[in-house]
């Protein structure tokens, strides 16, 4: 099988919107019930990503959105997590006074990314102060990917950036080497969107949204990374086992990744 390295991919400037069929708003609290460790990352306030805590002080996102347009780390003090973002409030909101991300991706410059980066492409934030168990839950990360397994993405983005959007099902398409394609909705500001597979009666976070593009079918996808392996090295990382605390210089800026810039401030990767 050629599968995920032989695909034939098309730049994501070049991609027709998607439909917004088969997702879901989440505009209240009442439908944000289970999903509140999900939020937007607000990069120095002009631009997000998405992200969703794995512990009361840490939220797992893509690396590719916490770097500038030189290829620095934005420094943890521009960035914010807002938990269970609405219309302008969320449920909790807390700075950032690290950032860790890993240590095979090579940042682009130019809005793309390599395949082989995609996997790499993973990032932990370390909140200035926890968030409580009783603000927002926690998600834990499933191991276990299959081909065909049905899957469930929720996700900020462009056209919907003041709610969380909720595709309940999609599907993975393939999975070789670390890596996996699926066929979510998704678009810009998606950037580190959680990717759920159910476990038991729960769910648990399997990959996070690192870039799209279109396979060699003609099928506009989504791409992802397997996850265990590398953040428990970040982890071991934050905790002081590795390289010191990884911080940009003083006026790093931030820019939208995949192409010109966006007025949505949006941030997104596309396939090279």
């Amino acid at each position: 099988m050629r599968g995920l390295l032989g695909i034939s991919l098309a730049m994501i400037a070049a991609l027709p919107a998607l439909s917004e069929e088969g997702l879901r708003a989440l505009r209240s609290r009442g439908e944000l019930i289970g999903w509140e460790a999900v939020g937007r990352v607000e990069l120095q306030g002009k631009g997000y990503c998405t992200g969703a805590l794995i512990a009361t002080d840490l939220v797992l996102t893509a690396a590719h959105c916490v770097y500038d347009e030189d290829g620095a780390i934005i420094p943890p003090e521009r960035i914010r997590f807002q938990a269970g973002y609405v219309s302008g409030s969320s449920l909790a909101e807390r700075g950032v006074d690290r950032v860790v991300a890993e240590d095979g991706f090579v940042p682009s410059t130019d809005g793309r990314i390599a395949t082989n980066m995609m996997r790499h492409d993973i990032a932990l934030l370390r909140l200035d102060f926890p968030i409580t168990v009783s603000e927002a839950n926690p998600f834990a990360l499933y191991d276990s990917p299959q081909a065909g397994d049905r899957i469930s993405v929720l996700s900020y983005g462009k056209g919907r950036s003041e709610h969380l959007s909720w595709q309940r099902e999609c599907a993975i398409l393939e999975r070789q080497g670390g890596l996996m394609s699926f066929d979510c909705n998704i678009t810009y500001g998606s950037s580190g969107a959680p990717v759920f597979a159910r476990y038991g009666n729960r769910v648990r976070i399997l990959s996070l949204v690192s870039a799209m593009g279109q396979d060699r079918e003609g099928r506009k996808v989504g791409y992802g990374m397997e996850l265990p392996a590398i953040v428990s090295r970040l982890k071991a990382r934050m905790r002081g086992q590795g390289l010191a605390t990884v911080r940009g210089g003083s006026g790093a800026k931030r820019i939208t990744v995949g192409g010109a810039r966006k007025t949505s401030g949006a941030k997104f990767l596309r396939v090279d």
